[in-house]
């Protein structure tokens, strides 16, 4: 099995590569910072046509906070959709028996659902805050289905909630939700502080997922070879889900309640609720064990803790 890993030296292309590591699944890394540029479809296609994968785990992205994909809205939309559109010629050309692992972030739900629901997910408009990235992953959608009706391509979908864990950036404004409250948390600690400010309301509820998850599922499909019930989108989903008011007190719990917490109404929510339906999840994935949210933010602070300052 040759396997390429797209945007490995990102959060969740990281998180993935180094678990592949661990458990001795042997990938090529790829990503801008190692030398392939997706943007440029010359550098996309030598990388597919010096590797010829069997597999690819399609981690690359341009994505942020709320705040980031709102205010760059036409770079994320217009980066994402161009990277993928690559991806999928440059395989068309040189490798079309290649199978792509797409991971989707479910921002690509419609933004009245309340949970989210395999066969519901493009039933609606989509959230204005999280419109440049949750379109680019309808698209990306779109570009595979496609892709396999003229060339044969074959694509697994996998909707995935919030993630969070080590990797991701340092900077509030870049990093995943979960993985910004920590990070500052972490520096608050570091500096002394007393106060920290959180944005928006914290009424928003959302569903939780440590990356590593992420990675062992992706081990699953690539070393048992499960294929049954993948040939539709499958939310990697617990159908549980915390507000963001419940996570804080959460994360300052684990350091003794030591902040007193400013909430920054003029920072966007989102959208009000985003737990994902399990039922398609446990008949193909049947009795996988997630990883408890306590036992994941524990590790996520003690990255946060190794990085700093930041």
């Amino acid at each position: 099995m040759k396997l390429l890993v797209l945007g490995a030296t990102g959060f969740v292309g990281k998180t993935v590569s180094n678990y592949l590591d661990t458990v001795k699944i042997p990938h090529v890394k790829s990503s801008r910072s190692l030398g392939c540029d997706l943007l440029n479809y010359e550098q996309t296609l030598a990388l597919f046509k010096s590797t010829q994968p069997d597999y690819v785990l399609n981690c690359a992205a341009h994505v942020g906070s709320l705040n980031y994909v709102t205010k760059m809205a036409a770079d994320v939309i217009s980066d994402n959709s161009r990277m993928n559109l690559n991806i999928y010629q440059a395989i068309a050309e040189v490798c079309p028996k290649t199978i792509l692992i797409n991971p989707m972030a479910n921002c690509a739900y419609p933004a009245h659902a309340d949970t989210f629901i395999e066969d519901e997910w493009m039933s609606g408009h989509l959230h204005r805050s999280v419109l440049s990235y949750g379109a680019s992953k309808r698209l990306l959608w779109h570009i595979g289905e496609s892709y396999y009706m003229q060339y044969g391509i074959k694509s697994i979908y996998l909707f995935v909630p919030n993630m969070y864990g080590a990797f991701d950036s340092t900077d509030p404004n870049k990093a995943h939700a979960l993985d910004a409250l920590i990070s500052k948390f972490v520096k608050a600690e570091k500096e002394n502080k007393k106060e920290i400010e959180i944005w928006g309301t914290g009424i928003a509820v959302r569903e939780w997922l440590y990356a590593e998850d992420f990675a062992r599922i992706c081990e699953s499909i690539l070393t048992q070879k499960i294929t049954i019930g993948l040939d539709e989108p499958v939310n990697i989903a617990q159908n549980f889900g915390l507000s963001v008011r419940e996570l804080v007190q959460l994360i300052n719990a684990k350091f003794n309640h030591a902040f007193q917490i400013r909430w920054n109404h003029n920072m966007p929510d989102g959208s009000p609720r985003k737990v994902m339906d399990d039922r398609r999840f446990r008949k193909v994935f049947g009795n996988f064990a997630f990883t408890p949210l306590d036992k994941g933010i524990d590790h996520t602070i003690a990255y946060y803790k190794g990085v700093y300052p930041y």
